[in-house]
């Protein structure tokens, strides 16, 4: 499992569709551009703009935007529904019991003991 949630891909639960990011203008899209946390990509790793890759038809795959000092996070994938590697339609051996989405909830954790 990595040690950071930089720049990893990683697979996820999307039950509903739900969630799509919509802006109120093409100026509004691209201000928010520094703030997607996450975006939907194909099994490459391009950026996914149609379903299934992209269940909801987020515009270039948005799914989770943060605030510009990166205290308050939105996103739709489920990663409470996959902590585990149990969870995971499909895994290596070598994960043990987390899946790494456990990593985001440690982070959390541990950003609350400083």
């Amino acid at each position: 499992m990595p040690d950071s949630g930089s720049f990893s891909r990683r697979g996820s639960r999307s039950r509903d569709g739900e969630g799509r990011a919509e802006f109120a203008s093409a100026a509004a899209k691209r201000s928010a551009r520094n703030l997607v946390a996450l975006r939907f990509v194909d099994n490459r790793g391009h950026v996914a703009a149609h379903y299934p890759a992209n269940p909801n038809g987020s515009p270039d795959g948005i799914t989770g935007l943060t605030t510009p000092d990166g205290r308050f996070t939105v996103l739709m994938p489920h990663p409470e529904r996959v902590f585990r590697s149990v969870q995971m339609s499909w895994r290596p051996r070598h994960w043990g019991e987390d899946s790494p989405w456990m990593r985001m909830f440690r982070n959390a954790f541990e950003w609350t003991r400083h």
